[in-house]
């Protein structure tokens, strides 16, 4: 079974992060989706709408993604590429180059994003219109 693994805040859920998840389905049989935990967030000096637990339960109803954990820090992603077995690490081509250390434990795919859409773009423009 080849496994795929990718992370993310994945806060208000929009196309982008759909096609995403189903790139990343697609390229193996097991999709592992670490998602952000609140405290990681805030160490970030990012904010979310929806909590950690509910963002969880959206992620986990999603036909592409097979199982989901915490992301609690920016160096687990060595350990849990061991312990999930995983084949292939992905995430959006605005980072590319930032994981390719990861290439010495797997495959390493940055995948192109979604023109036009970012949690940070609705953000801004649903406070654009509530603020106008």
């Amino acid at each position: 079974m080849k496994k795929v693994l990718t992370y993310g805040t994945f806060d208000l859920l929009h196309i982008g992060h759909i096609n995403l998840l189903k790139r990343a389905k697609a390229l193996g049989d097991h999709l592992v989706v670490g998602i952000s935990t609140d405290s990681f967030n805030r160490e970030k000096n990012k904010d979310s709408y929806h909590s950690f637990e509910n963002r969880k339960i959206i992620l986990e109803s999603l036909k592409y993604v097979d199982e989901v954990i915490p992301e609690n820090d920016w160096d687990q992603k060595i350990q849990d590429i061991l312990e999930h077995n995983i084949d292939i690490f992905v995430m959006g081509d605005d980072w590319e180059g930032k994981f390719d250390f990861l290439k010495a434990h797997c495959d390493v795919m940055y995948l192109p994003r979604t023109i036009g859409i970012s949690t940070t773009k609705i953000k801004s423009e649903l406070h654009a219109v509530t603020n106008g």
